[in-house]
């Protein structure tokens, strides 16, 4: 494991966030399987890193009720947000890790951003290099440049980011730049763990 991800974690373990590095997402997938048990309920924030990983598809959903609006009709989705949001076990992504241990998202609804610090049991927010920036305003600069142009493109937005692949903090209806949250710090009520992995991963 690189020096960079060990102080990272450092960092991170000294604000109470667990963190731990996984060399592939086959790997960080395993560990996530391992620790879900018979009955827990599993939320899923919107994220094309779970999504990558195929872990929806390896949950036995007899056992394990999951709760993802990726997988229902939009018109169903406000029904799904708060039973992700309650769930045992809470899975999503981050936008952006800082070196220094922040985690910094950005949502246009927010029902991610708000599971994330509030409700679940556990969360757990996996996280490609390709995510790791240096500071929050790199992480900022990451999301607007490259997270939410690539999320728009794929959504078939037609916001101006959607469109020409630059973000022009636009006033869109469609806009997905509406909440930002920098998790400094463990959540009070929230036991949050961060899986690092050391290959590309979302957006």
């Amino acid at each position: 494991m690189e020096k960079k991800f060990t102080r990272i974690i450092e960092k991170m373990s000294n604000n109470k966030i667990k963190a731990e590095y996984f060399a592939s997402k086959e790997e960080a997938k395993e560990r996530i399987l391992q620790m879900i048990k018979p009955q827990m309920k599993i939320g899923i924030g919107g994220s094309m890193t779970i999504k990558e990983m195929e872990i929806y598809e390896a949950i036995d959903q007899s056992i394990n009720p999951v709760y993802w609006h990726w997988m229902v009709k939009p018109e169903e989705r406000p029904k799904i947000f708060p039973k992700a949001q309650y769930a045992d076990l809470y899975l999503a992504s981050t936008n952006a890790l800082t070196e220094e241990g922040e985690l910094i998202n950005i949502d246009g609804v927010g029902n991610r951003v708000s599971a994330m610090i509030l409700g679940p049991q556990k969360v757990i927010l996996v996280c490609g290099v390709n995510k790791i920036v240096e500071n929050y305003e790199a992480g900022i600069k990451r999301i607007k440049e490259v997270a939410c142009p690539l999320n728009a493109k794929r959504l078939g937005l037609k916001t101006p980011c959607g469109i020409t692949g630059k973000c022009n903090d636009c006033n869109s209806d469609q806009r997905m730049c509406n909440i930002t949250v920098a998790i400094q710090a463990k959540p009070a009520l929230i036991d949050l763990e961060v899986f690092i992995v050391g290959e590309n991963l979302g957006y």
